[in-house]
């Protein structure tokens, strides 16, 4: 009995021992003595995990006393050519190919999940394959009514059985790794909205209830607290998508959303990281006019807060001073007011100002690229000038050079003087570089910035008839 009893606790700590770590069997016939990786998906990009050298038989094998992170992996063979594979909870397996036709020759032995994940990536390429050929087939019978109705029918029909085949899987692996990547794909489900008679513009009422559900509902069908999404580019392409293509890209829409997202992570801080990390790249390297108001967000809400503990303090303090230059001249602002000289010798004021727009002009006489705005800006001014006013403000500190430019190129709007920056317009205005230029509405709110002068007409004119 005393030996039946050593023996069962020898069996589970043997089992437990198997099961901590990871090691994998690589054998890549064809090839010897040769280089390969061990790779994994991080968002967007791409991370060697390890070096494996074959030996003369194609062998390899990798292996540590810790576990991998799940997530989708590759083996990177050479030419940069890889096959991919589903790091999950069985990590002790082996898998098998021949070099070069790896992809029809790829085996797992001891890996059950990685063996479905290839019958499904086979399975998967087929379906994409059909309806390729299906959406060529309907780009060349455009002028032919009757065969494209056939083949739209069919279309139709593929999709359906695509969506069939995404279900089955999900609903044969459970919740394992491959599920959880699988449902990620499955399309958002509109519902047939019942649109009231005698509605007006119905279709366009259509759309903006499908428009909106397809936003609310953008991620039901991804686990926003499952970590195992990390090492996968899923997350960091539907985050993409959504931001860039589905959310109307307006302040105010875009920070509603990025409350919802973020409040649907804050239970695992290795997603809320990843989410957090995501908005800041994207939205600090976006040219939409106005996305500098989602950065202000994101800094007050997490950047410089405890919450983002993946940062130094020397990133938050400069961080800071950053997003104080942007804070007082956000679009929807009320602009600071600027009281200053001019050229005519006395002082001006930007709130005096009574025209129904007013240009913020910030420029200096020596700076290229001010060669070519001012006199196009000038040229702009003088066939507008009943509505619309330009204040302009010269940013060095050479009167003499400032006064002879504007005498010699007759430039009659109003021209401001503050050497020492005592109005702190550098500052109101985030004045680092010239040339530079703000819209403002009669009653001196912010509704442009850094705008091309050559589109400055297009926008007031848009404005005029749109945003008011």
């Amino acid at each position: 009995m005393k030996k039946l009893f050593l023996s069962a606790v020898f069996v589970i700590f043997s089992s437990l021992i198997f099961g901590q770590g990871f090691e994998i069997n690589v054998t890549i016939n064809g090839l010897r003595d040769s280089t390969i990786f061990l790779a994994y998906h991080l968002g967007d990009r791409q991370f060697v995990h390890d070096t494996l050298v074959l030996d003369n038989n194609g062998k390899a094998t990798v292996k540590g006393n810790e576990a991998l992170p799940h997530g989708i992996y590759m083996i990177v063979l050479p030419a940069n050519t890889y096959f991919e594979m589903l790091i999950s909870d069985d990590q002790h397996f082996n898998v098998s190919c021949t070099y070069p036709n790896y992809i029809n020759t790829l085996k797992f032995e001891g890996s059950d999940e990685n063996n479905a994940f290839l019958d499904y990536q086979r399975n998967w390429s087929k379906l994409q394959e059909e309806a390729f050929a299906l959406s060529q087939r309907a780009s060349a019978n455009r002028e032919n009514r009757d065969s494209l109705t056939i083949i739209n029918n069919a279309r139709s029909a593929q999709e359906q059985l695509r969506k069939e085949y995404l279900n089955n899987v999900v609903a044969e692996n459970g919740s394992n790794m491959l599920a959880t990547l699988v449902k990620t794909i499955l399309p958002v489900e509109i519902p047939a909205f019942d649109i009231p008679a005698g509605t007006r513009n119905p279709d366009s009422l259509r759309w903006i209830l499908n428009y909106t559900y397809n936003k609310n509902h953008f991620f039901d069908n991804v686990n926003l607290n499952d970590e195992r999404i990390l090492r996968t580019p899923i997350l960091h392409s539907k985050l993409k998508t959504f931001f860039a293509d589905i959310v109307i890209q307006a302040p105010d829409s875009i920070n509603k959303e990025i409350d919802i997202i973020v409040s649907k992570c804050r239970d695992n801080h290795n997603v809320f990281r990843f989410v957090s990390i995501f908005l800041f790249n994207h939205f600090r390297t976006s040219e939409i006019m106005g996305h500098d108001a989602v950065m202000v967000k994101l800094a007050d809400d997490i950047y410089l807060t405890d919450k983002a503990d993946w940062v130094s303090q020397e990133f938050k303090n400069d961080l800071r001073r950053q997003i104080e230059l942007l804070r007082h001249n956000l679009i929807g602002k009320q602009a600071q007011d600027l009281v200053m000289e001019s050229n005519r010798e006395i002082f001006v004021s930007l709130h005096d100002i009574e025209k129904d727009f007013t240009i913020l002009y910030f420029w200096e006489p020596d700076c290229g690229h001010c060669k070519e705005v001012t006199p196009k800006l000038k040229d702009f001014y003088e066939k507008v000038k009943n509505n619309i006013e330009v204040f302009a403000i010269c940013t060095i500190s050479d009167k003499e050079k400032w006064s002879n430019y504007i005498r010699e190129n007759q430039l009659t709007w109003i021209n401001g003087w503050d050497p020492q920056r005592l109005s702190r317009y550098d500052f109101y205005y985030n004045v680092q570089s010239t040339p530079l230029l703000y819209v403002l509405d009669r009653n001196k709110k912010i509704i442009a910035k850094r705008l091309s002068v050559d589109n400055l007409e297009s926008f007031i004119e848009n404005y005029k008839r749109y945003g008011q």
